[in-house]
């Protein structure tokens, strides 16, 4: 008859054994990461600037990963529906959200956000940084920022500019425009950059503070006028306009960003291996020809970098956004 001891001495490389394989199954279950679609949520219509770095975006992270990176747009509510639509998704690197200005200031505009920007997600790259363009119909009288102001302050509450939705760069760079200039402008509200050009173009709104990549290309057909750019210094991408600063509005800056997110809890390793995924993308052909076009200045740095700056953002506007009593019902 066997001892105890000798039991456990005879089950000890079994065990020994199970512990390994079991350590290898996971390797191999870790390294299989994606096996299936990336889905990447936008939380825009089709054809805005955010579809367009999206889209980009997803293309050559799909090269690296090896699997399709899906678009799925989800627009509405300033960009709550998609991002809510992220925040509710397993954790498991599926699923993801192209994260924009909204994403630090929505929390500011509505007291009943259905998620927490920091809570609910996990940063994974800031992608890019860029400035708006502020675009005219060509057939507008406004030529300069000047014009706009001398316009806006002749015919009080009679000029329009069209936003992405109530709390987006479009609106608060507007926003920031009128509490700076000393003007009053109506903003009118749609579900994407697309549909706002469309009635800039049609003459249904008089100006937009947009991003550059969903009105370049308009600006370089003639299809719409640009008359300045809302960063601190002229861009290298369109260096004979002026700032909005240097046009008769000084110190104003506001400027636009691309961020990817997952939902929280997403482990370390996916995240990790994502990250790398979307630096490698934004050393592409593609995106530096979209960033030479539309004057994105790529930097997919670590995590950490998109919540730090998400943070700095979510600050900065705050008070913008207080002082002009802007709210999302």
């Amino acid at each position: 008859m066997l001892s105890a001891r000798h039991t456990r001495t005879s089950l000890l490389p079994v065990a020994l054994a199970a512990l390994l394989l079991a350590a290898l199954s996971t390797g191999e279950a870790k390294a299989l990461y994606p096996e299936r679609a990336v889905r990447l949520i936008v939380p825009f219509a089709p054809g805005g600037g955010t579809d367009v770095v999206a889209r980009t975006l997803a293309q050559e992270m799909a090269r690296d990963l090896g699997v399709s990176v899906v678009i799925e747009n989800k627009p509405g509510a300033g960009t709550i529906i998609g991002t809510q639509a992220v925040a509710a998704s397993a954790a498991d690197g599926y699923t993801l959200l192209m994260g924009t200005f909204s994403h630090a200031v929505n929390s500011s505009l509505s007291a009943n956000l259905p998620y927490d920007p920091h809570k609910d997600f996990t940063a994974v790259a800031l992608i890019a940084r860029s400035f708006n363009m502020v675009v005219v119909n060509p057939k507008s009288p406004f030529r300069t920022i000047a014009d706009l102001i001398a316009a806006a302050k002749a015919n009080p509450d009679k000029l329009s500019y069209g936003t992405f939705g109530v709390g987006t760069s479009a609106h608060l760079a507007g926003e920031l425009f009128k509490d700076m200039a000393k003007v009053n402008l109506t903003a009118v509200p749609y579900k994407g950059a697309a549909p706002a050009i469309t009635d800039l173009i049609g003459g249904q709104i008089d100006v937009m503070f947009t991003t550059v990549a969903s009105a370049a290309s308009l600006v370089e057909s003639g299809q719409l006028r640009a008359i300045a750019v809302t960063s601190a210094e002229r861009s290298r991408a369109v260096p004979q306009l002026p700032t909005v600063s240097e046009s008769g509005v000084p110190g104003y800056a506001a400027e636009s960003w691309y961020g990817l997110f997952a939902p929280a809890g997403t482990p370390a390793d996916i995240v990790d291996r994502l990250n790398k995924s979307a630096a490698l993308a934004v050393q592409s052909g593609a995106f530096k020809r979209l960033g030479a076009n539309e004057g994105l200045v790529m930097v997919a740095r670590p995590p950490e970098e998109l919540d730090r700056y998400v943070r700095s953002e979510e600050e900065r506007w705050r008070r913008v956004i207080q002082d002009a009593g802007i709210k999302v019902e």
